[in-house]
């Protein structure tokens, strides 16, 4: 008797950008209030597979949605983010480590003209401990990071009166302490 293997799920570690992303942006916000600490630019990217139940963006997990990244568009970033009011860039989606090769030029081009006089946030489906694992895009991409937001959005666990996330297991990671420590350490400015 022959048994038919069912497929199983692929983990995240076996997801490769260079496999899945098609460098689509889902949506650019410039000068928004809501994706991070202080006036920020926000880039959502297309693409992921995560598939949280109740994601917020759940159009933007398709990899072909919205339009391709652009010199323009980048141009556009980079000029908005010069605005002295403007704190920083977060990355969202979508999945950012899913579209290493658009969020890391952007975020090497955002450090060769900015410096660290404007800081760099992510959200993303993965953990911390996900992205130790992971392939040399994605740890590129978090040490350029300055906050990371881990972990998949969890319905069950939704909590709407948290600072900065939607499901209690979610971390807001201070990435260079992270690193240097070579474990977690939360954000100071996180409000309890």
């Amino acid at each position: 008797m022959n048994r038919v293997r069912k497929p199983r799920n692929p983990e995240p570690r076996e997801w490769l950008a260079r496999d899945r992303s098609l460098d689509y942006i889902a949506d650019y916000k410039p000068f928004n209030m809501v994706d991070g600490e202080g006036i920020r630019c926000s880039l959502y990217v297309s693409g992921c597979l995560f598939n949280c139940p109740g994601c917020y963006n759940k159009v933007a997990q398709n990899f072909h949605y919205g339009k391709p990244y652009s010199a323009e568009l980048e141009d556009q970033i980079i000029k908005d983010m010069s605005n002295s009011y403007v704190q920083g860039l977060t990355l969202l989606g979508g999945e950012p480590f899913l579209n290493t090769k658009v969020c890391l030029k952007l975020v090497r081009r955002i450090r060769a003209e900015f410096g660290h006089e404007k800081d760099l946030w992510s959200w993303t489906g993965y953990t911390w401990d996900e992205l130790m694992q992971e392939s040399y895009d994605k740890l590129q991409l978090l040490s350029y990071l300055d906050i990371l937001v881990d972990g998949r959005f969890l319905e069950e666990q939704k909590d709407l009166t948290l600072q900065f996330r939607g499901s209690a297991n979610q971390r807001i990671i201070d990435v260079p302490k992270s690193l240097e420590n070579n474990k977690v350490v939360i954000w100071d400015k996180l409000i309890r």
